[in-house]
């Protein structure tokens, strides 16, 4: 019998070849591809969120940016990936202090100056308010409640249905940053029910069961086994019904199409929701939909991400 050979291919990009044409440039020094990337891109703001927040990833330990900057001192597009490198230097800062220690807050200040820039120079684009509403979290007492609501109506009106806006405020309202476990259901929840058709907001309640899982993991040390009083967690009756509910409102008129690069983050946590809860019928279609393209989480909060996608993708095949 031939052995299945296959490998879940982990590119952040999901597939998007342009972006990774990109981020090979950067690696060596070159800024221009990043400016005809963006400026061919324009108005596609979940596309152009999407290769902007991994461009910005690329340019956190080199200085492609600030050479785009020095040509092009007034560009919004130059100006608004400043703004997401900004903000991405700051969360490097953050995972290599470890152990909770705060970043300096002059480098968040840094940050968020940066992101009003950005959105001064770019008016119409939503990036440089999801980026505050992202390192707003870096503060360590958050910001006060009028501030996050004036960024999160700045948002709405420029993309009122946002994955990746809703996404931060999620993660801001997390118990692992400045809210509570409930209060981060609750805005799932209330995203979820105002989504239009189609809309991928309603996954935003299987981001949240893997944010408390994850917060319960760090409690007991960072174990990946399941942390004590969680054997149920992701196939008790109100987990499984948001996953056939997320199913319904996100995917029922949706044919089996490939997701697009954007979406690839999105279909996997969905997935993974319907493998843990015990629903073959819909992680198998998942499955097929998505292909090898994975990412990294959420498959790396139960375990090595490579195995677990491998070996779910199996039972969802076998299942089928």
């Amino acid at each position: 019998m031939a052995r299945d050979r296959f490998t879940p291919d982990f590119d952040p990009g999901g597939g998007d070849t342009l972006l990774s044409s990109a981020r090979q440039d950067i690696s060596v020094g070159r800024w221009q591809s990043l400016r005809d990337l963006l400026r061919a891109t324009g108005p596609a703001w979940p596309v152009r969120g999407h290769r902007m927040r991994l461009l910005a990833a690329a340019c956190v330990d080199n200085s492609s940016v600030e050479s785009w900057l020095a040509a092009e001192p007034r560009g919004g597009d130059a100006l608004v990936l400043r703004a997401a490198t900004e903000v991405a230097r700051a969360f490097h800062l953050a995972g290599a202090a470890g152990g909770g220690a705060p970043v300096e807050r002059r480098r968040v200040d840094q940050a968020v100056m940066a992101c009003l820039q950005g959105a001064e120079a770019y008016p119409d684009d939503p990036t440089p308010w999801i980026c505050l509403i992202s390192v707003a979290r870096l503060y360590p007492a958050g910001v006060r409640r009028q501030e996050l609501g004036r960024w999160w109506d700045e948002l709405h009106a420029r993309d009122p249905y946002s994955v990746e806006g809703h996404l931060q405020v999620l993660r801001y309202y997390s118990a692992r940053w400045h809210g509570s476990h409930g209060l981060m259901y609750d805005f799932a929840r209330d995203a979820a029910g105002v989504a239009p058709a189609g809309s991928a907001l309603p996954v935003l309640l299987q981001v949240a069961r893997v944010e408390e899982y994850r917060a319960a993991s760090e409690e007991a040390n960072g174990r990946r086994d399941t942390p004590a009083g969680f054997d149920r967690h992701w196939d008790h009756d109100e987990a499984v019904g948001d996953v056939r509910r997320s199913w319904q409102r996100w995917l029922t008129a949706r044919s089996e199409e490939p997701p697009a690069p954007e979406e690839v983050r999105h279909f996997n946590y969905l997935a993974h929701a319907a493998c843990y809860a015990g629903l073959p019928d819909l992680a198998g279609p998942l499955f097929r939909m998505v292909g090898p393209r994975a990412s990294r989480s959420p498959w790396s909060c139960t375990g090595d991400p490579e195995k677990e996608f491998v070996k779910w993708r199996k039972r969802s095949s076998r299942g089928a």
